[in-house]
């Protein structure tokens, strides 16, 4: 037998298996989270500290955008979301931010620019806020304990 005539039987075969037995082939539907549920879901387990003006650039290690929600600064022990003071409704996670940031520092003050991943159009700017470290749960509770 082919390799086509082979993969035909087993499409085939799949096929008549999803009819035969329904509960198989009928998976639920996942349900979609908004930006908001996604970044809580994200922030399960972490505990928020007091906001701070600026953070470090050379600790962050990946930031994430939720869209028209906030931006998620992952420095590893730490992760800073800043909800921003103006322009939230631009946030869009298929953007790349362009920012010029004083020194080595991203600072509430600061604007970032943001950028169409695919075509390089400008997609609105963004008045940063403060940002609110969290921290595991576990780890914040020793940090408060000394």
């Amino acid at each position: 037998m082919s390799g086509r005539k082979i993969a035909f039987a087993l499409t085939a075969a799949i096929a008549a298996l999803g009819m035969a037995s329904p509960a198989i082939s009928a998976t639920p539907a996942k349900e979609k989270l908004t930006p908001a549920q996604s970044l809580e879901k994200r922030l399960k387990g972490w505990v928020a500290g007091e906001p701070v003006d600026c953070i470090y650039l050379p600790m962050v290690r990946n930031t994430v955008i939720y869209d028209k929600t906030a931006i998620l600064y992952d420095s590893g022990s730490t992760i800073y979301v800043n909800r921003p003071a103006s322009g939230a409704s631009s946030l869009d996670d298929d953007d790349v931010m362009v920012t010029t940031p004083t020194g080595s520092q991203l600072c509430s003050v600061d604007i970032v620019r943001l950028q169409d991943r695919t075509s390089g159009m400008f997609g609105g700017t963004v008045g940063l806020g403060k940002f609110v470290p969290y921290r595991k749960a576990d780890t914040a509770k020793h940090q408060h304990q000394h």
